[in-house]
């Protein structure tokens, strides 16, 4: 029950980052069968057309993220999208688990990826403005990255949950406030130096 709540806010938590990638991760491992088994209704997701709707809506995230400014209307219109992909994972995850109630974890997933999502769109309009959008497109790839390791954990290794949730969350948190008060020195490589 333990490495089925740490999976469900591990997909979760991932969710709030970007919420095609756990989604495509979770389907992918259901598809190989060995680590998770997807009962239905979650379980159209492992199929054909949803894999290809997956891989087709992936990239129009992917790339929007990156681009300043884009990167806020991206974010207000997945202000729906990714909780309700942080509730689906979880209780796709908790069906697997007769002692866990579905809908509970439906809203513990909607939750968990709704403070993700939040965090993470008010700190991206901080970065966009101390940063003039270069650190968009950096923070976008360090998210992405995160919600791919969070994601393969919760499918094949949970229990690293414990330890990759909360070092995900230091990693954001740190790098959300050097970009945002301009202490990043990779965005001070490219800002024009200022004047005598």
């Amino acid at each position: 029950m333990i490495s089925t709540l740490l999976a469900g806010a591990g997909l979760s938590t991932s969710s709030g980052l970007n919420a095609y990638l756990p989604l495509l991760i979770l389907a992918l491992a259901d598809r190989l069968g060995s680590a998770v088994d997807l009962d239905r209704p979650f379980s159209w997701i492992s199929s054909g057309g949803g894999l290809l709707v997956l891989l087709l809506i992936l990239p129009i995230e992917l790339v929007g993220d990156k681009i300043p400014r884009l990167d806020h209307y991206n974010d207000r219109l997945h202000t729906v999208l990714r909780p309700l992909a942080g509730a689906f994972c979880f209780a796709a995850i908790a069906s697997q688990h007769e002692h866990l109630h579905v809908w509970l974890a439906a809203v513990l997933g909607l939750a968990l990826a709704a403070v993700v999502h939040f965090w993470k769109m008010r700190s991206r309009v901080a970065i966009t403005a101390a940063t003039a959008g270069l650190g968009n497109p950096i923070v976008s790839m360090l998210e992405d990255g995160l919600a791919i390791v969070l994601a393969i954990c919760s499918a094949f290794v949970p229990v690293a949950n414990a330890v990759a949730i909360p070092l995900a969350l230091v990693i954001l948190r740190r790098t959300y406030r050097r970009m945002a008060t301009g202490e990043s020195r990779t965005i001070r490589m490219f800002q024009p130096k200022k004047g005598p």
